[in-house]
Formats: structure tokens, sequence, C-alpha cells
């Protein structure tokens, strides 16, 4: 790297006005309109509510017509502005690695009848202790994590997942393509930290860490309290005929007869949760079968072993009864430091909430009734983009309070107060939008006459099994444990 470039990178406005003009070069069609529109969405003085009222923004100086346009008929180089998100400078851990979260957040659309490929996406906290299914599109999304206690992630990838994608399939593609991306841009050299990945129980952890075994990657995960994993394989005696065994006795999670002793344990006083206690036990794996997402697997089932952390703490921030949490590590043999900043980089992960609640609660990421996924990978892009800038944004905006809020210091700003400032930041930046044309509006249809081209109307897809449909079974107040994956 020159050292022209790391003077560029010392400069915080010559760092948000180079990824402008980046953000500005990927967009091929309709480029003027879309990058005002990502503006306007920095810009307004409140949470954004809907695309008209983001026309009436300052920024924005086009009419409602061409912001609708824009989305609809734009077009964008995704696989450029992916470059341009892993070239600016990434948030490290304390002990200065890569950390990437992935999770899935859902773009709801009950009542989009004419929108194709939506899924039903699991939702919760709409009924008591109910996860209500709600037609929507998912997106899977990556975002590297800071260190300490903090709402800034950096996202660098978003992907919409498909009708009948495996999420964890589909994350170990996304994240192969982003590291890459990583490698090349220079944020890992050979001889640094592997990239730790983070993700929470809905993902496989263990299927994750195999697709990934190739790339200087570990994989931190949760697991559900129910599993059964197995110990490595005693070793084989002199004299014994027949097949030797893969798999030794079992883990039961929920079972402590079975744990034995931990091979790390450690005790951490929190200020949030009071005594966390921490245990770590060694090589353990889980009892695969041909079923499931590896039933397209040939020959004989990988051995994945892992380390399994159980973390205790003794009181939560809400009162509410803390619960034991069980992570999953595809490393081995971790030494009683690794436990701790393990334990605390998982904790780290729910960070990632705080920018889906951003995106969609104050930058209107979900606002927007659209109605082709291809416009609505679009306006995810440009929320990317523009949630970019604010963490560029970071170093330079001041502290513009309400009355009743408590003064920040410049480096604790929130994203939501950054974006306060950002309308007086935004002209000593690059602004490579053109000022628009004067046109007339068309026109349109004639009155009177009928539409002869209704939409069309597309069903929600739905995993369809094959065989005969058994009746559901009521499910249990006490399940059994899960022996296999």
């Amino acid at each position: 790297m020159s050292l022209l470039h790391h003077a560029v990178r010392q400069d915080p406005f010559a760092e948000l006005s180079r990824f402008r003009g980046e953000v500005y070069s990927c967009l091929t069609r309709r480029a003027d309109a879309l990058f005002e529109l990502a503006d306007a969405v920095l810009c307004a003085d409140g949470p954004a509510r809907s695309l008209v009222e983001l026309s009436l923004v300052g920024e924005h100086r086009r009419g409602h017509g061409g912001l609708y346009d824009a989305l609809a008929a734009g077009r964008m180089e995704v696989a450029r502005l992916r470059r341009a998100l892993a070239a600016v400078p990434l948030p490290r851990a304390a002990d200065g690695r890569l950390v990437l979260a992935a999770d899935i957040t859902c773009w709801l659309r009950p009542d989009a009848h004419t929108s194709p490929q939506r899924i039903l996406c699991h939702t919760y906290g709409r009924g008591k202790d109910q996860h209500i299914p709600v037609p929507g599109w998912p997106y899977s999304m990556i975002c590297a994590l800071e260190t300490g206690r903090s709402s800034w992630t950096a996202p660098l990838d978003a992907l919409r997942l498909a009708p009948g994608d495996d999420a964890a399939t589909v994350t170990a593609g996304q994240m192969r393509e982003l590291i890459e991306r990583l490698v090349s841009a220079g944020q890992w050299h050979h001889g640094d930290p592997d990239i730790l990945i983070v993700v929470d129980a809905g993902y496989d952890v263990p299927r994750l860490a195999f697709l990934l075994r190739d790339l200087p990657v570990q994989v931190l995960g949760r697991m559900r309290s129910d599993r059964v994993l197995r110990r490595a394989a005693p070793p084989r005696e002199p004299g014994t005929r027949g097949r030797p065994h893969r798999h030794g006795g079992e883990f039961v999670f929920g079972d402590p007869a079975t744990w034995n002793t931990p091979d790390a344990q450690t005790l951490t006083e929190t200020r949030l949760y009071g005594a966390a206690a921490a245990r770590a036990w060694d090589r353990l794996h889980p009892r695969l079968t041909h079923r499931s997402a590896w039933t397209a697997q040939l020959g004989t089932l990988p051995v994945i072993e892992g380390t399994v952390i159980l973390l205790c703490v003794e009181r939560l921030p809400s009162g509410a009864t803390p619960k034991p949490v069980w992570l999953w590590w595809s490393g081995t043999d971790a030494t009683t430091a690794q436990v701790d900043l393990l334990w605390q980089a998982f904790l780290r992960r729910f960070d990632i909430e705080h920018t889906f609640r951003l995106f969609k609660q104050t930058l209107g990421w979900t606002c927007p009734k659209i109605r082709t996924p291809e416009a609505a990978d679009r306006w995810t892009w440009l929320i990317l983009a523009a949630f970019t800038q604010l963490r560029l944004a970071r170093p330079l905006a001041a502290d513009l309070r309400r009355p009743w809020e408590k003064p920040a210091p410049t480096d604790r700003l929130t994203p939501a107060r950054v974006r306060r400032d950002f309308r007086h930041l935004r002209p000593k930046a690059t602004c490579p939008a053109g000022a628009p044309k004067p046109s007339r509006p068309g026109p349109g249809r004639p009155p009177g006459r009928k539409n002869t081209r209704p939409t069309p109307r597309h069903d929600v897809h739905t995993a369809r099994k094959t065989g005969i449909t058994k009746p559901k079974a009521k499910k249990s107040t006490s399940p059994r444990p899960r022996r296999t994956g």
C-alpha cells in the first residue's frame, strides 16, 4: 500500500469523498436520481417514513416520479459496490482480528400479492411465545463488529434468499466471496489471526465450519440446549477386530452427568451480568446422518470436531431469569484466555441487531411498498451505502443532541446522532450528481380507459414435502435430546 493511500485514509473527509465517488461510479442508469435518493435518506430531519416524503427533502432535487422510476428502472454494479465496501477501513477486535457477524433479517410483505419470490419468514414478538410465519423477503447480511459496547457495525454484504435456498449453504458462499474480497483489498494478510465468524442458533454451525474449512476463518455460534454431541473415538485396543469406532460417548447438553470435568473454565466479573462462568470441553462433534442438508453428501460423512463452551451468568439487565448459553467453536485446545475472548465476541454479535433496527426504523429500509425484488435489492444496497457514509462521517460529526438528551463524547456518537449532522457535512464532501433537467410529466392513461393488463399475482413459496402427510403431533414440553445433526 502506497504512502499516498495511507495519507488519504487518515483524512476523514477525503475518505468520505472517495467512497461517495465510488458509489456514484457504481450507478450505471438513473445514477443522479439514485445518488440523490441516498442523500435524502441521510439528510432527512426525522425517520424516513416513505419514498414520496424523501422526495421533499432539499437534497433531493427531483420529483417523486423520478424517484420511483430510479428504483424501478435504475441499474447499479453490485459487484463493484461490494468491492468498495470491502476497501473502506474496518473495525477490529481487541487482538486485531476481523470479527464478522452473519444474520438473516426479513423485509415483511404480507399484503404484496403482486410481488414475486416471497418466502414465509419467521417473526418473533408478534404473539405470546409464538413464532408466526409472515410472507416477505429474507436478506442475509454480514457485518464487521467493533470491540467494546457500541451500536456501530460495518455492513459489508447483503443477499436476498431465493425460494428453496438453504441458509447455511447460501451464507457459506456469501462469506467465501466476502473473505476473498477482503484479502484482495488488503484487509487480511498471511500471518494475521484467523477471521472469526459469529452466528446465532439459526445456523448449522458445524456445517458452516465444514463448508469454510479451506479459508483462514474460525466459526463460533450458539447451539440449542437440547443437542447431543459425541466425544472423540477411544483409541483402538490391540487385537480388536471389526470396523473401528467413529464416535465416542455422548455429551448431552441437558444431562450434567455426561459432561465430566471441563478442559478449561473461567470466572469473570461483569458490570451488566454479574459473575459470568464459562466452561469448555474440547473435541466434541455432532453425529451426522445422510438427511436434511447432508443428503447430497456422498460417502462417509465427516467428523467435525470443535470446542463446546457453556456460559452461565448471574443476572440479566432486563431482570429475567438467565438461561445457560451453549456455544460451539470450530477450533480445538482452547485456553482460558481464548474461552473468555470467544464468549465475549459472541455477545458482541448482538450489535448487529442495532444496525437492523436503524435500517428499519430510522433509514426506512422496509418502508417503501416496492413491487419487484430487483427494486428491493437496489434499495437495500442504497441503504448499505448510506450507512457506510455515516460510519465514515463518524469522526467529523458534531453532537446535535436534543434538549432532553445527555451529552456524548465525539467518539461515542450513535449512528442516529451522526445522521443529524450529515446535512452540514455533505456540502464539504464530493457531490457528483448533476442537476435535474426540466421535463414534463407523461400523458398517462387516457381518462375513462380501463387497465387492460392487470398485474399478475404470485403465491408465497412454501417448502413442499413428498410422501404421505401425517397429522402434526402436539409439541412436547420436554422434548427428547437431538442425537443427530
